[in-house]
């Protein structure tokens, strides 16, 4: 093998192996979780998956899990279910900017994708839960939601509160996406993107530096940060955790989960682009990693291009 050749090849091997340690973590076996080896985890994603002692994963569970998740009679007037606004046919998200509740009424925040988000260690936009037991609770008594009390609802559907939550908190376990483009590059098939997904996932990790952010198996940290969405003309619309921060998603199935942001207000994955080039929307709280990435055309282009590839195999229930 010519010498030029040699050395191209154990370079290609070193970004490999570096994109490989940056995306599983730092311990070469991932722990696996008793319950969590009952769920049928794609590759991509890390192997271990913290579940609660007290609501360890079960197929029985799972299953009454997702008829709860499609079940009308959860809502005031018996209109939605969790599927309404988060729609497996949409990556388990919605088209609407904003989520839409009982007799038309309408939220403040779009509806963020389910997927992988037992991987989560906190819940809604703001963080403000910290497990999905509580999390899945807050949706039926919300008023722009399901307005319904707990127990208007377990009187409808014959279950105490503690197994309304148990049962869909372990369907949403189960939901999960993976399996990519990008999993199947890492894993070394080099055709598995093309060459301009492969000049984005460098951007990604470089120039545009999105992984400050949007980094491991589920393109999160899980963190708050202030990007400036909820910035306009120097006023606040929507305070979040405070000062404009929200949670940063997943970027798994970034092109089948639009309208983005906690508001929806951008519907394309090039005005996603475009917005985090011009550096955010000014303000005195912005996050210090966000600033003007003076991208060329076909850089966000090929930016745009790597996000289609993190689409893959999304399954639910066992």
């Amino acid at each position: 093998m010519p010498k030029s050749r040699f050395s191209r090849s154990i370079a290609e091997l070193l970004t490999l192996s570096l994109l490989a340690v940056w995306t599983m973590g730092a311990s070469p076996e991932p722990r696996t979780s008793p319950s969590s080896k009952r769920l049928d985890i794609p590759a991509g994603l890390d192997a271990y998956m913290p579940v609660p002692e007290d609501n360890p994963v079960t197929a029985e569970k799972v299953a009454l899990g997702r008829r709860l998740f499609f079940d009308r009679r959860l809502s005031r007037d018996r209109s939605i279910s969790c599927a309404t606004c988060h729609d497996p046919r949409r990556a388990f998200s919605t088209t609407r900017p904003v989520a839409v509740g009982v007799f038309g009424r309408r939220g403040r925040r779009n509806a963020p994708s389910l997927i992988n988000r037992g991987y989560g260690r906190a819940f809604f936009w703001d963080a403000r839960m910290k497990t999905l037991e509580e999390q899945v609770l807050k949706p039926i008594q919300d008023r722009n939601e399901m307005d319904l009390s707990l127990e208007q609802a377990t009187s409808r559907v014959g279950l105490r509160a503690t197994e309304i939550a148990r049962a869909l908190a372990n369907y949403v376990r189960s939901i999960l996406s993976g399996n990519a483009p990008y999993d199947r590059y890492l894993s070394g098939d080099r055709n598995a993107l093309s060459a301009e997904q492969q000049q984005g996932l460098q951007l990604f990790r470089g120039k545009a530096n999105c992984i400050a952010c949007h980094v491991g198996p589920n393109f999160s940290d899980e963190k708050l940060h202030n990007t400036g969405v909820a910035w306009r003309n120097g006023r606040l619309s929507d305070p979040g955790a405070g000062q404009g921060n929200f949670k940063t998603p997943t970027l798994r199935e970034a092109a089948r989960t639009g309208p983005y942001m906690h508001d929806g207000s951008l519907r394309r994955l090039e005005e996603v682009v475009e917005f985090y080039d011009r550096g955010g929307h000014p303000n005195p709280h912005l996050d210090p990693e966000i600033r003007p990435l003076r991208l060329s055309g076909a850089e966000k282009h090929a930016l745009a291009a790597f996000l289609r590839a993190l689409s893959g195999d999304l399954r639910e229930g066992l």
